[in-house]
């Protein structure tokens, strides 16, 4: 069974069959002029070809050489054929007939088929090849055939109008339908466009929404947060509620209760009473435990420091200047600790060239190298809040009642000053020992005022220049006489040492402290030397005197804090030439190292428990008496040059050191009543 095809394909059938069989030229054997007759006028044109033989010929051959098409049959169309095509998207109508003219247009012809009429006559066939070609005289018989031949084309001609006329109406339908399908495809670009339209409007809305919806999100967001408050400040205003309901309910019951009876109130108020008696006795067993665990801690604090040692060395370096020349690398070593580098250094290694020792020839002469071991040795890096770090408990230790005794030692421009007083400017970042010791033990002292504890501070700042005292806290007329200071005890039977004539300034602050500093370091005697332009000649002593009482206990303490920058301890030169000058530098030195030796014979005889100390060799010791017996603790920082030019006075400065290092005292103990 065929399948159905839609109008305008069998228009555009018809068209091709159409458009050769129009244009096809005639297959008479006519003139040129052949082509403008019509069919009724063919045969009148035949008369005068048959007078001649020429032309006769020249028409057989033109009939015999072009074959002759097939008949046109029209098919008629079937049921399935004239149904209507499904719908295909409309287009314009002029657009539908541009493509329909166009295909028409790119339709070549094709070989018309000649068909033969059954009733015609044909010319004779020999063989079946080639028609038997009639002789010049046989003209009736050519006749005959050119009137078969035009009686076809005539019943031709008249199918092809009959086909013509179908494939017009066939044309016109599709035109039709064309425009049809314009028409719906103009009124479907109008429902495109408004449907996009709509689309469009749909997006912005729904742009629109989703912004709505996150406000609103955050709205709600907002609004839960709000409710979230409100609920808690709901659920506390409903306990406090309640809490008030109880609270009213229970003042209208015992007012109820007071009401009614006065003797109930009076039995509330003995048992009242006799809960504020159980509270206080609580207050005072918490007071007691208080205080037990306050001697608890000052005895584990008394004992971690004796166990660090009663006497402890540290040794620092101080830093290469600027303008004084770099040392080479090896000459100063700080080997690590047993725990690695985390560990702080304990060590220093002094490396020495002995020039006595080298040759004539020139070669150089061998390096030895010096081991010492402290309590703990700073690097010139070391800063000064690193160094009171490892004595701030220490100088604790004078608040609970122990003595407590820091010296400064080494050469001439080895840094003590500004290890115990600190740089010049006011920097906080380069404070002294002094200024910190102080700070720190105004905040302890304010915080053991809480457990009952009160405590005064009582500060004195001497020098002893040449075996004589001098009150560096002098001002105005007493300014400079150091020698109507004697050092004496307190009263007949006291251990308590004091200066003559020396001023004792109460302190409470800081800023009392740093003016106390600032006037001692006016008044300090200096001299300038070959190791330093301004170099202290004398040993200065600051004591600190805090006195600690609990009023409620009837508990009191009572200890010095000294802290003493030594003068240099560089030795003498015997080949100096001595002028006027020289001579009283040569008296500073003499008596600075009497007095130097006079402190190692003693730290020496206690280390020894020998019966006798001499303290009175020297007014250096005979002041610091108390605070270098058995019952202080000690610390002597060991201060170095980092130059190679004074590696001798650093050897004997880390050599005196590890003397004391290796003294041992008696176990502290604290000066309480």
């Amino acid at each position: 069974m065929e399948p159905q095809r839609s109008p305008l394909l069998e228009v555009r059938g018809n068209v091709e069959l159409k458009r050769p069989l129009v244009k096809a030229p005639s297959r008479l054997p006519l003139p040129g002029t052949r082509f403008k007759r019509g069919p009724d006028r063919m045969e009148d044109a035949l008369e005068p070809e048959k007078k001649r033989t020429r032309g006769l010929d020249t028409v057989t051959k033109i009939a015999t050489s072009h074959p002759r098409p097939p008949a046109l049959t029209v098919r008629p169309q079937t049921q399935s054929q004239t149904t209507v095509a499904p719908k295909v998207p409309k287009k314009t109508g002029p657009r539908c007939s541009t493509a329909i003219g166009t295909v028409l247009k790119n339709q070549k012809p094709g070989p018309a088929v000649p068909t033969q009429k059954p009733g015609a006559a044909a010319p004779p066939m020999l063989g079946g090849k080639k028609p038997i070609k009639r002789p010049a005289w046989d003209l009736k018989g050519q006749l005959c055939d050119l009137n078969a031949e035009l009686k076809c084309c005539r019943e031709r001609t008249q199918t092809l109008n009959q086909e013509n006329q179908q494939l017009q109406d066939q044309l016109k339908e599709a035109q039709q339908q064309a425009r049809a399908l314009g028409a719906e495809c103009r009124t479907l670009e109008g429902e495109l466009a408004r449907v996009q339209a709509q689309a469009k409007q749909g997006q912005q809305e729904l742009g629109n929404l989703r912004a709505r919806v996150l406000e609103l999100e955050e709205q709600l967001g907002t609004q839960q947060g709000l409710v979230q408050e409100l609920q808690k400040e709901q659920v506390g205003l409903q306990e406090e509620r309640r809490g008030l309901a109880a609270r009213l309910e229970e003042q209208e019951r015992r007012l109820q209760a007071s009401e009614a009876a006065l003797s109930g109130s009076q039995a509330e108020v003995a048992s009242l009473r006799q809960e504020a008696a159980t509270q206080a006795t609580l207050l005072v067993a918490q007071g007691e435990r208080l205080h037990g665990l306050e001697m608890e801690r000052r005895r584990l604090h008394n004992q971690l420091q004796e166990l660090k040692g009663n006497i402890r060395v540290f040794c620092r370096v101080r830093p290469v200047l600027p303008g004084e020349p770099t040392p080479s690398p090896g000459f100063l070593l700080f080997p690590s600790g047993p725990g690695g580098p985390s560990d702080p250094p304990t060590r220093l290694s002094v490396s020495r060239s002995d020039e006595r020792r080298g040759t004539l020839s020139g070669t150089p002469a061998p390096t030895t190298r010096h081991d010492f071991s402290f309590d703990r040795v700073f690097p010139p890096g070391s800063g000064q809040d690193q160094v009171f770090e490892e004595i701030a408990m220490l100088v604790q230790s004078a608040l609970d009642g122990y003595p407590v005794c820091i010296f400064a030692y080494g050469q001439t421009g080895s840094g003590k000053t500004f290890t115990m007083e600190g740089g010049p400017g006011g920097d906080p970042q380069v404070e002294g020992l002094i200024p910190r010791a102080l700070r720190h033990l105004f905040s302890v002292a304010q915080e053991l005022g809480g457990q009952g504890w009160t405590y005064s501070f009582v500060a004195s700042y001497v020098e002893i220049y040449n075996e004589t005292v001098r009150d560096l806290l002098a001002t105005g007329t007493r300014k400079g006489q150091g020698g109507e200071c004697e050092i004496r005890r307190a009263g007949p039977g006291s251990e308590e040492l004091t200066v003559t004539n020396a001023r004792y300034v109460p302190v409470s602050c800081e800023k009392e402290v740093e003016a106390l500093l600032q006037l001692a370091h006016q008044n300090r005697a200096v001299a300038r030397t070959s190791q330093n332009e301004r170099s202290s000649r004398s040993h200065s002593v600051f004591q600190l005197q805090i006195s600690g009482e609990h009023a409620g206990r009837g508990l009191q303490c009572a200890a010095p804090l000294s802290l003493v920058d030594l003068a240099g301890s560089e030795r003498l030169d015997p080949g100096l030439t001595l002028g006027p000058g020289e001579r009283e530098r040569l008296r500073e030195t003499q008596a600075i190292n009497s007095s130097l030796s006079t402190l190692g014979l003693v730290i020496m005889a206690l280390s020894n428990k020998e019966s006798h100390v001499p303290y009175r060799n020297s007014k250096l010791t005979y002041l610091l008496q108390n605070s270098l017996g058995g019952s202080a603790k000690m610390l002597m920082f060991v201060n170095i040059s980092p130059l190679e030019e004074n590696v001798s006075e650093s050897l004997n400065s880390l050599r005196f050191a590890s003397k004391v290092n290796q003294c041992v005292i008696g176990t502290a103990q604290a000066n309480r009543k």
